[in-house]
């Protein structure tokens, strides 16, 4: 399989926004290019890699705009090691553990399913009903959703509201998370839902997604980019660069943008959206 250079465009501006907005950028890669008529085996091994290297140009845009952040947490982590304890009152150890735990349920998962979840890409009908049933997960999300406590709601700073959260909302917000290893369902906006069920606002849970994101998103790098370095590799590596270069431009334009749509507003457009388009997309590929 050889994605050219129009594709990889398109792939990779469509990854880069459907990634952080909560709508399955997975979903999205693998639906459009069957819409379309494109000769491109989803199933295949470099397909998945082309996806990794987009995602890893987001994972990048993350580290660089919360990087402020993510010294303050790596510091945390550091002097938890050093102390061997996690301080009451270090919220940035805290913080870096809750990560740690929250990280651990998508990375067990896909590490032992990859196999199977990777046939599921193959599916873009499959695929169209879970994008609508991501739109019920949103819509659940905001009708069950618990309103965050008042003493955590007065803390003034983010990642203080953050360290509050307990191991076991952090564990299940991983768990959530791990949904989004079926393409269809979205990684944000799993992870978002699940933040809401366990008391966050829509500020807190978007840059608890976030944070998220970065190492998750960094481990599946490491495991399926050094594939590029092989020499049957060649032909992709051009197109890979400027799927993931246009991913990492749309990806920094949509964080800018979701971080302040998030203050004041739900994930019910979303939730819409998504059941639009896979009802929509559902009948399409029936009469494709």
């Amino acid at each position: 399989m050889v994605i050219d250079y129009t594709q990889a465009i398109l792939l990779g501006l469509l990854q880069g926004i459907t990634e952080l907005f909560p709508i399955s950028s997975l979903g999205h890669s693998v639906i459009l290019p069957q819409l379309l008529g494109w000769d491109i085996h989803q199933e295949d091994p470099s397909f998945l890699t082309f996806l990794v290297a987009t995602h890893t140009a987001t994972a990048l845009v993350l580290l660089g705009v919360f990087w402020r952040d993510w010294v303050r947490i790596a510091r945390g982590f550091a002097r938890s090691i050093q102390r061997r304890r996690i301080g009451h009152l270090d919220p940035d150890a805290r913080l870096a553990w809750l990560l740690i735990a929250g990280t651990i349920p998508a990375g067990l998962i896909g590490l032992a399913f990859e196999s199977k979840l990777r046939g599921l890409f193959a599916s873009p009908q499959l695929t169209a009903g879970a994008l609508f049933l991501n739109g019920l997960l949103l819509f659940g999300a905001e009708l069950l959703r618990r309103r965050p406590r008042l003493e955590i709601a007065q803390q003034s700073d983010s990642d203080e509201r953050l360290a509050k959260l307990g191991w076991p909302q952090a564990f299940a917000v991983g768990i959530m998370q791990a949904i989004a290893l079926i393409p269809g369902f979205s990684r944000t906006g799993a992870a978002l839902a699940g933040g809401l069920l366990v008391g966050l606002s829509h500020e807190d849970a978007a840059r608890y997604s976030f944070l998220l994101a970065t190492p998750i998103i960094g481990a599946a790098s490491l495991l399926k980019l050094p594939t590029l370095l092989a020499p049957e590799a060649a032909p992709l590596r051009g197109p890979f660069l400027v799927g993931a270069l246009c991913a990492g431009v749309a990806a920094f334009l949509a964080v800018q943008f979701l971080t302040r749509y998030f203050e004041t507003n739900r994930l019910t457009p979303f939730a819409i959206y998504c059941m639009v388009v896979g009802i929509v997309s559902s009948l399409l590929l029936f009469m494709h």
